[in-house]
């Protein structure tokens, strides 16, 4: 008998059979809707260039700085002179008003400021030089290349030329601080226990910027302590010279190969990513794990936006994956508050204000950034007020810098605190102070009398000096009788001090008669 063997033959498509992630184009290839590096089948290990510096951006913090000198509100920081640097954050204290700091910062929202030199009651002080310090989370070893890596701010080109940042290295924490009640003492080596491991000259231009730069060490003994600061001649300048640190990253020098480093601000086109180029090695660029068509070499060629980017590094069968670096576009806040007299506008973007108000627009900034201006109007209409006035006949007031001599009304347009018109009204008059010129000796009626005679309440003390003619006092006191006196002339000064507070001197004669 003939058998039929039949044989069922079912095809997949090639897809189906090759269910594998393929991890750099940027494709979910198995169907599992992760891509690329968010798909388990990517395994690749991940390179953290962990600073052996603490807290190396001075996002750490004991308290939130609200003044100078407060260094040790960032955790695991020494100050490590006498001259005391400064930490800057955002909680609160952005540092001194005459050395802004350039924003946004490097990384997070803490840096710290130091000075080389400063001048101070107008005499420079060329030795005044402040580092900051810290104990290593792992020592640098004898012989081996490291790898410092850091960020440098600028104000100006005045108060922040071109500077020789130095590095220095101690071999036991219990030299930080040094120079401890010497604000003279300078740089860390003028100690035996302190070597100077290296320099880098950093140029910001024109200021008001941040420079990225490195340095390659290798040190002769094993370093388990650092500082950082000035280099150490002094420095003559007719001004305090300020700089600011940020992101301060020492490790292995091979650590740097997947070190992501950003150029330019966040907000320019020019801004991109890159890492050391090697030739040896195979590069891949993704944002959210998932691989950027083209970008396979160090530096990226173009930014895809705001989000996460890492590099892989293929080498020798190895892969290698960089911690991401997160790009952000920041938006830069701003309060404005603004006087507006009566008649006056204001231009906010496109619209133009005239009454008092909390407004907000967006503006581009300087570097293109999206700053936010909240703008708070005020408007001031005119002020008026009356000042009225009395002074001793032959006496002037002044005020605002004018000079009134005469009674009468003045009526004055004058710049009020806000630098709006205030219009005053100023009544003038004189104080009614009679004096008599004769008295008698016999009379039984006021004219016995030689005092000055002014409204009740008006004088507050009254002093009478009667002079002979040969110049003699003959009288001291409050009012005068002529007791004791022989008729004719004699001269008078008194002395007038009114409630007010204004002082009058009259001089003249009075005649005694019998």
């Amino acid at each position: 008998m003939l058998r039929l063997l039949v044989i069922s033959v079912i095809i997949f498509p090639a897809a189906l059979l090759a269910q594998v992630e393929i991890c750099d184009n940027g494709i979910d290839d198995d169907n599992d809707t992760l891509v690329d590096l968010n798909d388990d089948d990517c395994p690749c290990e991940l390179i953290d260039a962990v600073s052996f510096i603490p807290n190396p951006s001075f996002e750490e913090m004991n308290c939130c700085p609200d003044s100078r000198s407060q260094l040790d509100c960032a955790t695991d920081w020494i100050q490590a002179s006498e001259p005391t640097t400064d930490f800057i954050h955002t909680c609160n204290w952005l540092g001194w008003e005459q050395f802004p700091p350039p924003r946004p910062f490097p990384d997070g929202e803490g840096i710290m400021g130091f000075r080389d030199g400063r001048v101070r009651n107008n005499n420079p002080e060329p030795y005044w030089k402040e580092y900051a310090g810290a104990c290593l989370l792992s020592p640098l070893l004898k012989d081996s290349l490291y790898k410092f890596q850091f960020d440098v701010g600028f104000v100006n080109r005045e108060v922040s030329p071109g500077i020789n940042i130095s590095f220095f290295g101690t071999a036991d924490c219990q030299f930080l601080p040094f120079g401890v009640g010497d604000e003279t003492f300078g740089c860390p080596t003028n100690s035996p226990n302190w070597q100077k491991l290296a320099q880098v000259r950093v140029d910001g231009g024109s200021g008001n910027s941040w420079v990225n730069t490195s340095l390659e060490i290798t040190p002769d003994f094993d370093i388990a302590a650092i500082a950082i600061g000035p280099d150490c001649p002094p420095v003559s300048s007719p001004v305090s010279l300020y700089y600011f640190f940020d992101n301060l990253i020492l490790n292995n020098f091979g650590a740097f190969d997947l070190r992501v480093s950003d150029e330019n601000h966040p907000c320019s086109e020019q801004y991109s990513l890159s890492v050391p180029f090697n030739a040896d090695f195979d590069y891949q660029w993704y944002l959210g794990g998932v691989a950027l068509e083209g970008e396979i070499f160090s530096s990226l060629r173009n930014m895809y936006g705001e989000g996460n980017y890492q590099i892989r590094i293929a080498d020798d069968g190895r892969c290698r994956l960089s911690t991401s670096f997160d790009y952000n576009i920041p938006v830069i806040s701003e309060i404005e508050r603004v006087v507006l007299c009566q008649g006056e506008s204001y231009s906010f973007g496109e619209a133009t204000l005239t009454e008092s108000g909390f407004y907000l627009d967006t503006f581009p900034s300087a570097n293109n950034c999206d700053s936010i201006v909240a703008l708070e109007i005020e408007t001031i209409g005119i002020e008026y007020d009356t000042v009225e006035v009395s002074i001793v006949e032959g006496n002037s007031y002044a005020y605002e810098g004018m000079s009134f001599s005469e009674p009468g009304e003045y009526p004055l347009t004058l710049d009020s605190s806000q630098n709006c018109d205030s219009l005053v009204l100023l009544r003038l008059a004189n104080f009614g102070v009679y004096v008599p010129n004769t008295i008698s000796l016999n009379s039984a009626g006021v004219d016995n009398v030689f005092k000055p005679f002014a409204a009740e309440g008006l004088l507050q003390q009254v002093e009478i000096l009667i002079y002979d003619r040969w110049g003699n006092i003959i009288f001291s006191g409050e009012e005068w009788n002529g007791e004791g006196a022989l008729p004719g002339v004699y001269t008078y000064l008194i002395n007038l001090d009114f409630v007010e507070g204004e002082s009058k001197v009259l001089v003249g004669s009075v005649t005694l008669l019998n």
